[in-house]
């Protein structure tokens, strides 16, 4: 609560995120990660979202948005040289979102200008979480606005290139102490050696890393709903009202079974989608899936757990208010609701057409 109240992340629990493994579960052992397949990640991030969804984004995006793009498409060189900081001290994130460009990502205005065997990057990034602690960036930008977004192109960018500058921190209404802030590239110039993958491919890969993405935020969201319920039942089972505890009540149980189902569905939905991604099959439309319906009994499950408790759930003696706050972003971040039913109903279209 001191974290969320503060708006800051306490850099000795990162230190420990570190050294307990937890920030390079799927990186090779031989690069200090701990070479681990991703339902590994995905029940970490479940785990640590029950107690502070906060941490839990800091340990997914580190695992997802900023490992996987290198372990995917990286050069060897690249592989070798920030592998093993991402598993052993620096923190990463994914430059994407832009002010004009958020579920229309690929409107994206930061460029990326040829000169001799380096480019210039020019733009601003918004909304970018763990960009507060982070060392190594993963930036998108277009070499070629004419080519639409066949000319957005993935380039890794080190914290301390003179021409990136970390802006405006967000004051957000949840997950407070997970820094999300603006990213400033002003003639930020990166050598052709910084460029991720094939150049013209990084719109297939923000998809691509995306939809495991969507995964994680799914874990999250599951993990925050049985956090709130962690907190929550065991009171409804010593506070007494008309003479027996409120649990035993005949509507409460009802809500609260409903609830415990819901949640179950939801963490079926996440792991199986996991499950395929581990497998090779195609996972977009369960990731889709698995996202969109775990942010909602996210959501639905704080808000439920706030009237269960009543006056003592509107106040910050008890966890329920801040799980409330933060399961609002699940709706929003990687993918907004809209968005994740419009990929699911074209997904469908093409199954029956």
């Amino acid at each position: 609560m001191q974290m969320d109240k503060a708006s800051h992340f306490d850099p000795l629990i990162l230190d420990q995120f570190f050294e307990q493994g937890f920030m390079g579960i799927e990186i090779d052992p031989d690069l200090g990660g701990n070479g681990m397949n991703f339902t590994s990640a995905i029940l970490t991030i479940e785990e640590l979202a029950k107690v502070d969804p906060s941490a839990s984004v800091i340990v997914d995006v580190q695992n997802t948005l900023a490992g996987i793009p290198i372990r995917k498409w990286g050069s060897e060189a690249q592989k070798q040289k920030y592998l093993p900081r991402l598993a052993t001290d620096t923190v990463g994130c994914f430059c994407l979102s832009e002010a004009g460009s958020g579920s229309d990502s690929f409107a994206l205005k930061t460029s990326a200008k040829r000169d001799g065997a380096n480019f210039v990057l020019n733009g601003t990034k918004s909304w970018i979480t763990n960009s507060g602690e982070a060392g190594i960036f993963i930036v998108f930008a277009n070499i070629d606005f004419s080519q639409g977004y066949r000319g957005i192109t993935a380039f890794i960018v080190e914290k301390d290139n003179p021409g990136l500058k970390i802006g405006k921190k967000e004051d957000k209404l949840g997950i407070r102490s997970s820094s999300t802030c603006e990213v400033i590239f002003n003639d930020c110039v990166v050598s052709e050696n910084d460029v991720l993958g094939e150049i013209g491919k990084g719109y297939k890969y923000a998809i691509e890393v995306l939809n495991e993405g969507r995964i994680g935020i799914g874990a999250q969201m599951i993990g925050l709903a049985k956090g709130a319920m962690d907190a929550t039942i065991p009171y409804l089972t010593q506070r007494k009202q008309f003479g027996q505890p409120i649990a035993h009540f005949q509507g409460m149980m009802f809500d609260y079974a409903q609830l415990a189902t819901d949640i179950e569905a939801a963490s079926l939905l996440v792991y199986n989608a996991a499950r395929m991604q581990e497998q090779g099959i195609p996972f977009i439309k369960e990731a889709a899936m698995a996202k969109l319906f775990s942010s909602q009994v996210a959501e639905r499950t704080a808000s439920q757990c706030v009237n269960f408790l009543g006056g003592v759930g509107f106040t910050k003696d008890f966890p329920v208010e801040k799980f409330y706050r933060d399961a609002k972003i699940g709706q929003i971040y990687e993918g907004t609701t809209n968005i994740h039913l419009q990929t699911i109903g074209k997904m469908l279209l093409k199954e029956y057409e």
